[in-house]
């Protein structure tokens, strides 16, 4: 049965296929068009892809950039109140040290 349907398909050869193939080049237009300006349109949908959600929702989109509220990850609860004092001028308690 495999065998009967394996039959050659009788079809012409596509035009361009028969050895004689014509060579054209693109013109600086479309030459631009493809390289410059669809890479540009596929950033600007994926941009808009991104945002365009976040700015239906009402989202800044932007960094909050003001000074806001001071942190000290994994320093005392209770701020600097809790820091030792330096007892003299020897003392490495109390900040950081420099000398020239």
């Amino acid at each position: 049965m495999l065998a009967l349907l394996a039959t050659p398909v009788w079809a012409d050869v596509p035009e361009g296929w028969d050895g004689q193939t014509e060579h054209r080049s693109p013109d600086f237009l479309h030459a631009l068009g493809v390289y410059l300006g669809a890479p540009l349109l596929l950033f600007a949908l994926i941009a808009l892809a991104v945002y365009l959600p976040a700015m239906i929702r009402g989202e800044r989109l932007l960094p909050d950039h003001s000074g806001g509220e001071a942190q000290w990850i994994g320093g005392p609860r209770q701020g600097v109140a809790e820091l030792p004092a330096a007892d003299g001028e020897d003392s490495r308690a109390g900040g950081a040290s420099g000398s020239w």
